[in-house]
């Protein structure tokens, strides 16, 4: 991808480009092509990225839940911008592939490793941030957050679904429930997920949410209520 096409991909077109150049370029890159171009790493971006994805995140959960204890809020900030949740929102605008680096870094697996396309992420939050304010960043990822928001809510509160299913389902039946995705539909950051439980080779139920995972914990909670209503029939 080049920088047009990231920009395009996130909706957001840079006043000062270089600051989104930086932003893509790991350490590597620089280390190998030293006499290309000069510039900077972004490993300052990243930085600053992270400090202001703390206070978005934090400044949502506050006003989002104004009766939640300051530890769960804590621990909640902490699922939503570890470094796999921030991967997979980079990944999600295919950060990966628009990051310039070095041939052995990027021969090595670079663009997919989770470290890097969470740096890239916060990196391109802190240029954002520069090029447009604080504004622009609660913008771009306020949906993206709510997606986060909603699977990691929901593992919290469904924890035990899919464990109690699989339990149920190899007691009585010596068989492992699998989950398979039957659609998806909506734009890239804003997806709703049809998942099925299937026992054996029968879908016994359904269940959607904004990610996979959630809409597979969807369907273990509705194959469960079927199960206590006596109509759970593999």
């Amino acid at each position: 991808m080049n920088i047009h096409q990231i920009q395009t991909s996130i909706e957001y077109h840079f006043a000062d480009p270089a600051l989104l150049e930086q932003a893509l370029t790991h350490r590597s890159y620089l280390n190998e092509y030293s006499g290309v171009g000069g510039g900077a790493d972004n490993e300052r971006l990243e930085f600053l990225g992270d400090a202001v994805l703390d206070f978005l995140v934090g400044d949502m959960l506050f006003r989002r839940y104004p009766q939640m204890p300051e530890g769960d809020m804590t621990r909640l900030r902490a699922a939503l911008v570890r470094t796999e949740s921030l991967a997979e929102l980079g990944a999600d605008i295919q950060l990966g592939q628009a990051l310039r680096m070095g041939r052995g870094e990027e021969a090595s697996g670079g663009r997919t490793r989770i470290t890097n396309v969470c740096a890239a992420f916060e990196a391109l939050v802190g240029a954002m941030y520069l090029d447009g304010g604080i504004n622009v960043v609660r913008d771009f990822i306020s949906d993206r957050v709510d997606v986060m928001l909603e699977q990691v809510m929901a593992e919290s509160r469904d924890k035990d679904a899919r464990s109690l299913l699989q339990e149920w389902s190899q007691a009585e039946h010596n068989l492992t429930p699998a989950y398979r995705t039957i659609s998806e539909s909506g734009p890239d950051h804003r997806k709703e997920f049809v998942v099925a439980v299937l026992i054996g080779d029968k879908a016994v139920a359904h269940g959607t949410g904004k990610s996979k995972q959630a809409a597979a914990q969807s369907a273990a909670r509705e194959a469960l209520q079927l199960l206590e209503a006596g109509q759970l029939t593999i």
